[in-house]
């Protein structure tokens, strides 16, 4: 008899509702803006206009199978629906249409703190989150001390979490969820939070886990990470699964195919919440929507603007760049880092130098991410796509060396001859 897979997927869908709005009509928070809101419903009515609404498909028709110890990759760019997948899988949100069976005990770890009481200690929210999960008292206290060691937070074990480092957060609720032998394990980009060795120790955790019989499901830009831990993978694009099939040929897909953002679209991001956007996106001048090829090693000047409703809140944006070979971050910054602060007005414009080491020649993906009022509402929009080209002294070469690291570093040489 033939086994049934540990995870069924079957043309599971996830819509949700946009309510289209002037975006200075966004954001009602205020008495006043509610009751202009109010006043507003008879002349609605009157006129015959409505708000229009519209609904947004996060997943479309998806559907694929999970053999019992598989380890299945996830990939595809911000948007693309990875991550509410994941949230339709763990039972967080339920879908518009389809179905998900999963058969077994499900652990997942999809945001930094998820299952935590920031007024909780660790030592209790082990115990917390261990319950959510499913486990016996017993259980935990089993794996209690096991748990702790490989968190590494021993010391702050009796701290409320509230006082912790993000990641001294994903090391501990990592910790839990892995060693509390679930059938499968739901992990998502979480991780990148961790250190460099915290990420390899969860990697190898993860592989004990799968070499157990156990199944994982792993999100992650890491291309590096997806080969080394899957053995087969989905890429979603556009709430989709456009290819599945074995790692190292959704990888070379993926990698191969233009799946970020369509030429010529303008870059516009919008915080509905705070009924501000921002716009105009330029890489030294060049408007992002053309992919800027710069030589490795200039200095990117990036450069935007944004309207806001009302002035007042305190704006901290950041710029990062990632390698489109493996995912990996190879530079970061926000204005806040060099002890730069703004208070928002109703208009405004910002410029950033962005001084980044030379770069292995090759394309990465240029990313946004922006707070407001402390809170972080915009992570890792990606920009646009830019093409970095070998420095002049390289292409009077006939032989080209080879690029064996993302950073090239300055040095200094000093030959002598006899």
């Amino acid at each position: 008899m033939k086994t049934k897979p540990i995870i069924e997927v079957k043309g599971l869908a996830k819509a949700y509702t946009i309510r289209h709005e002037a975006v200075a009509q966004q954001g009602t928070q205020t008495i006043r803006d509610a009751m202009v809101a109010l006043a507003r419903k008879p002349i609605e009515l009157f006129t015959g206009e409505r708000l229009e609404k519209e609904q947004f498909w996060a997943l479309n028709g998806v559907s694929f199978n999970v053999q019992k110890g598989e380890v299945l990759g996830v990939i595809g760019r911000n948007g693309s629906g990875k991550s509410t997948l994941l949230k339709v899988l763990s039972r967080i949100v339920e879908p518009t249409k389809g179905s998900a069976i999963l058969r077994g005990r499900v652990a997942s770890l999809l945001e930094v703190g998820t299952g935590f009481h920031p007024e909780l200690t660790g030592r209790e929210n082990v115990f917390f989150n261990g319950a959510i999960l499913g486990m016996q008292r017993k259980e935990i206290r089993e794996k209690f001390d096991e748990i702790v060691a490989f968190s590494g937070v021993e010391q702050f074990l009796d701290t409320p979490v509230k006082f912790y480092s993000s990641g001294m957060y994903v090391r501990l609720a990592f910790a839990v969820a892995a060693h509390l032998d679930p059938d499968i394990l739901i992990v998502d980009e979480v991780l990148a939070v961790g250190d460099a060795a915290f990420q390899k120790k969860s990697l190898s955790k993860m592989k004990s886990i799968a070499n157990s019989g156990r199944t994982v499901i792993f999100v992650s830009h890491s291309m590096g990470s997806i080969k080394q831990l899957c053995t087969t993978a989905i890429m979603l694009r556009d709430g989709k699964v456009v290819e599945y099939d074995k790692v190292d040929k959704v990888i070379n897909s993926y990698m191969n195919t233009s799946v970020g953002i369509a030429a010529g679209k303008k870059r516009e991001v919008v915080i509905a919440e705070e009924s501000s956007r921002f716009f105009d996106f330029t890489v030294n001048k060049i408007p992002t929507e053309l992919d800027p090829e710069i030589l490795s090693g200039e200095t990117l000047t990036i450069a935007g603007n944004y309207k806001a409703k009302e002035g007042g809140q305190d704006l901290c944006v950041g710029f990062g760049l990632r390698s489109q070979s493996d995912g990996t971050y190879v530079s970061f910054t926000h204005s806040h880092l060099e002890d730069v602060k703004h208070t928002m007005g109703k208009t405004g414009a910002f410029v950033c130098d962005l001084k980044i080491p030379r770069l292995s020649p090759g394309a990465y993906t240029l990313e946004l991410q922006i707070w407001m009022d402390g809170k972080h509402y915009i992570q890792e929009q990606e920009l646009c796509d830019i093409h970095f080209g070998a420095a002049p002294a390289f292409r009077t070469q006939s032989i080209l060396p080879n690029f064996p690291s993302l950073l090239m570093v300055d040095s200094d040489w000093r030959f002598s001859s006899k």
